[in-house]
Formats: C-alpha cells, structure tokens, sequence
C-alpha cells in the first residue's frame, strides 16, 4: 500500500480546481500501486500464469501510437464489419485521419471535446478515432436519450461538435440547451454501406420503418461532406502522451446526476494492456488476428469501448458490429454467419440468448471466450449458456472511472464461479467499512481500487471527485463485495440498493439470484419497501414464463432465502426497466412503488 495523505488536503486543492487523483499525485501519489506481497491473489497469478505486473509505455507515447502500430500491421484485415459491409485497418487509418483533418479545419484544437451520439455503425469507429487522433477529447453520448439528457451532457461536457445519426437529430433540435456545440455533423445508417445498399438501407430507414422523425437543423453538414472535405494529407499529428485525456464517459458514479469520468491515454493504454496480460495467459499461442470479436454492446458503453473496441483493435481482431441487439433473430443470424471467437455481453443479452431456440443451433466452434461484464451474470443463465455453447461465461468487472476493467476471472476457468475474479495486473484492491478501515477476508466491504486504470477525476466536479476517492488515493465504487483467501471478489450488491430489515442488510442481487432458480422466471429485480414492523421488506418484481402464481413464488421463496431475506411481496410485469446496456434499474422499480 502507499502512504496516505490527509483528505482535508485534497479537499482543499479540489477546491482550487485540483481533482482529488491529481491532489495525492502531487503528493507522490505512484501510477502504478504498492500492491502488499501477502496480498491473496498474488498465487493466483502465478497458478493462472497471469502477469502480475504491466509495463507502461514512456509518457511521451498515447493511444495514437497503438493507432498508428496497427493500421500498418493488419492493413487490409478488416477492422469492423457491419450489416455486410467492413473497413479494413489501411482504411480506417484512412477515414479517420480525414475525420481528424476536418476537425482541425474548424480552428477545433487540442482538448476540445466532440461528441459522438450513434449506435455501432461503421461510422463510429472512423469517427472516435479521428477525434482521438486530432488530439480531441471524445465524448461518448448515448443516443437513446431524451432532450433533457442530452442537454446536461452537452452543457456539462462543453462539447464544441457533435456526430449525430439523424434518427435522433430531433432529439438533438429539442434540446433547450446546447452548450458550446458549434458544428452538427449528421449520419445516416447507410453511409458507409456501399452507394446502392447504403441508399436501399436509407430510404427504408426513413420511408418504410419510418425511424427518422421531421427535423431540421439546417446549418449542420454531412458525414459523407465532413469526411470528404479535407486531405488526409493536411491532417497535423497533434503533442499528446499519457497525461492528456482521451476520453469524456458519462456514468451516474455511485450517486447523483450523470458525471464525466476523464480517462486518459494512460488510464486506456493501461486498461487495454491489463486486459491483454489476462488474455495472453490463456490464448498467447492461439492469437488469431483473423478473430471476430462479436460488438453488440454500444460502443458509447465503456465496456464494449474497451473490451470490442481499444482491445479488440489492439489485437488486430474484426469487430462485428451489430447496430440494434435487441433484435436477437437479426443478432443470431449474424452470429450464424461469422462465428465469433469472442463474445462479450450483459447478463441481459445472454438470458435473451439462451430463450431463443435458434441460438442453440449455431455452430460454436470457433468460440474462444463468453466475457460477462457490466452487471452481475446470473448463475442461471450461466448454467444455460454453458450447456449450450460448451463454455462457461468469464466474468469481470469495472465501472466507467476504471476505463473499465477492474477484475476478472481467469480464462481458463472450466465452470462458471459467480465471482468477478481477482484484481487486474497492476491493480490493488481493497475493501473497507464506513470508516474507511479495511475488513478482514470474508467480511464485507466496500471495493475500492487503486491502478493506472482508474480516472483523473470527474469533469467540473471537484468536489464530488474528492468524495469519491478514500483519504488514501482509492477510488470507492459504490459495490459491496467480498474477498476471500485465494483473492477472488464476489460482488454483494450495490451500496445504494441495501434493504435495511429489522436492522439486518438485505442484497437484492442475493434475492434474484436465488428467486432466478425457479423455472418460470426469466428475470427479476428486487428492492425494498417500507414496513412498519421491519423497516423495509423485500419486493420482487418478475417478468415470467408460463403460468405461475404469485403464491407458488413467496413458497419457493421461503425454500431458497432465511426469513428476513426472502420477497414479501411479488408483482408480475412484461419487462424490466433496464439501462442502455440492460442493467435492470432499481431505482425506476423504486418509482413505480412512488419512493422516489
């Protein structure tokens, strides 16, 4: 561990503009933690043949290295593919620097935020890396938001341009606020599909799905006249190493409004080789640039940004991108043809999976690696993937302030554990009480993290990025875990959702994934109610298959949970509300039971 420093001080230097990260760097705070030699998961490294430890590049290198390196080794492999068409790696260099080009024609300059509101559609990469490469700072926007949201990131942000898809340029003309956005750059789906498929995909877009609602924002400009307006030649290779940010995410953190996680080129470039020291201990000898990495996670989600898109590009892996993956007939048929090696997902896409009868029909013979991350895997679903596809889900974790990955499985797990594995290379993990001291193995606690992973701060928001750090540089995250001897992390719950009854803590993740077991009930979600005699009780609501009551569910209830534990309550409904990478959302439960 390194030495702490009194929090009143970073308090104070976040008061004069300091990040809480930054205060305890200028208090030698290291990049890469002390990590304890009689920390548990040092053996497993070694059993696992993980490294234990990353080698960072100098700081005079960034993401635009790792670019460069690869347009040149995979040339006219394809980087992505999409509904039929792809871009090979000499293309996306190409299309990417006339992005960078047009950008830098503007008078935008280095740190101006861009922001990029599409789903993952050729279009995205071109574009994230042309920001990047423009020494820009991307600024991920989840086009599935209201007016009102998309107004609090654009403020927030003070994003100067904005890549919009036109089906949510309403969205865009309905904002109140717009922030500093000076240029408006609109998409179309079929842009980068080939002239008369691009034009066919287009025309039903707008006339047969009717997808795309009346706009009109007549000072923005064409995807098509933005990438065709400046030379790749004129494109200027802008100063950038380690230190400068890359990267605006936009997270909810563990409380409050939507915040923006700075991630640097550092924190990604380290993320990015964490991952890789995890991979290479299972596939080193089996690296395949010829690999298809299955994308249907948005990429606007740091999770697919990482793991689909910095890692998979870094390896020279295709990403198959897949633009609406709630459409799982269209999914599967895209899987059926591809075969993806890797498959990185949400517990809610792989239960989706699992249902559909046609997913047990394709051929996993090239499956290398199911990767569960973003939420925790139900170890039903898990039960099913793994009888279907032959393999079990790894699972990891990490949160937006961590470029994400915090933890994982090892890879060559052969069943599915129900942890979320033990601390990436480089990576300390800690668990402490509300006091910030640490608990003992088996106790639980809240998971802090220290790495090159973890963010600078939070955008305009010192004080919150102060209360989010532990007196010691740990970033806290908001979930309760719990480690055992060997280092491995189960995940409890999240901090906020405890059911407090009779004065004992209830999880809801422990709730639905006892309630998950019985056979009628594809998904769940749990939260609390007031009760006068208890506190809270808890509620469970179910999206169900078949004909179940509500009383056969409070029995099986009574089987799987202690007293205190099992749902008082059960209300059936058709669908869960979930986030836009199918995180089942407590908090609007919450809402429709009028607590909040």
């Amino acid at each position: 561990m390194t030495d702490s420093i009194n929090k009143e001080t970073i308090e104070d230097q976040a008061a004069t503009g300091h990040t809480a990260r930054q205060a305890y760097q200028d208090n030698a705070f290291p990049d890469m933690p002390t990590i304890d030699s009689d920390s548990p998961w040092l053996s497993a490294y070694e059993r696992y043949g993980i490294a234990a430890t990353i080698d960072m590049p100098e700081d005079n290198t960034s993401l635009l290295d790792v670019f460069e390196r690869n347009f040149s080794r995979y040339g006219q492999k394809p980087a992505y593919i999409c509904m039929g068409a792809s871009v090979s790696f000499k293309q996306l260099d190409l299309y990417s620097r006339q992005i960078a080009s047009y950008l830098q024609s503007l008078g935008l300059v280095k740190g101006d935020k861009v922001g990029v509101m599409m789903p993952n559609i050729l279009q995205y990469p071109v574009v994230a890396l042309g920001i990047i490469r423009a020494g820009m700072v991307l600024v991920n926007v989840n086009p599935l938001y209201t007016s009102r949201e998309l107004s609090h990131q654009l403020h927030d942000s003070g994003a100067k341009a904005l890549f919009i898809v036109e089906n949510f340029a309403k969205t865009y003309q309905d904002a109140e606020d717009k922030g500093q956005v000076e240029h408006v750059i609109l998409c179309k789906i079929g842009d980068m599909l080939g002239t008369l498929k691009g034009a066919v995909v287009n025309l039903v877009a707008r006339h047969v799905k009717k997808m795309i609602p009346a706009y009109s924002l007549p000072d923005s400009v064409s995807f098509k006249q933005a990438l065709n307006a400046v030379s790749a030649s004129k494109y200027q290779r802008p100063d950038i190493n380690l230190s400068d940010v890359a990267l605006l995410q936009y997270t909810g953190g563990t409380t409050g409004v939507a915040k923006g996680a700075m991630l640097s080129h550092g924190n990604l470039v380290a993320n990015m080789l964490q991952i890789s020291a995890l991979m290479n201990s299972a596939f080193d000898d089996d690296v395949d640039a010829n690999d298809v990495i299955l994308t249907a996670l948005p990429l606007y989600h740091v999770f697919s940004f990482m793991v689909c898109g910095m890692y998979g590009m870094y390896q020279g892996y295709a990403g198959l991108l897949i633009p609406n993956p709630r459409d799982l007939d269209g999914l599967i048929k895209e899987m059926g043809k591809y075969k993806p090696s890797f498959i990185p997902a949400v517990n809610t896409l792989f239960n989706g999976l699992v249902h559909k009868e046609s997913f047990a029909d394709l051929d996993f013979s090239n499956l290398k690696a199911s990767i569960g991350g973003g939420m925790s895997v139900l170890p039903s679903v898990a039960k099913e993937w793994h009888k279907i596809t032959g393999l079990p889900i790894v699972e990891g974790y990490g949160l937006s302030e961590t470029s994400p990955v915090v933890a994982f499985n090892p890879m060559t797990i052969s069943e599915f554990t129900g942890k979320i594995g033990i601390p990436a290379s480089s990576t300390d993990v800690i668990l402490i009480d509300e006091d910030e001291s640490e608990v003992a193995l088996g106790d639980r606690g809240e998971i802090c993290v220290k790495g090159p992973q973890v963010m600078i701060g939070y955008q305009n928001r010192p004080k919150e990025t102060a209360e989010t750090f532990t007196s010691n540089g740990y970033l806290k995250t908001g979930d309760i875990g719990i480690m055992d001897e060997k280092g491995f992390i189960k995940i409890v719950d999240r901090k906020k959702d405890m059911i407090l009854v009779s004065g004992f803590n209830v999880y809801p993740n422990e709730i639905e994934e006892a309630m998950s077991e019985h056979p009628a009930v594809v998904e769940c979600g749990a939260i609390g109610i007031p009760n006068e005699q208890r506190g809270e009780e808890p509620k469970l609501f179910v999206v169900k298959k078949g004909e179940v009551t509500e009383q056969e569910l409070l029995d099986f209830g009574k089987k799987q949970l202690t007293g205190y534990k099992r749902p008082r309550h059960i209300q059936f409904v058709d669908e869960l509300p979930k986030s836009n990478v199918g995180k089942i959302l407590r908090k609007e439960l919450r809402k429709m039971e009028g607590l909040e």
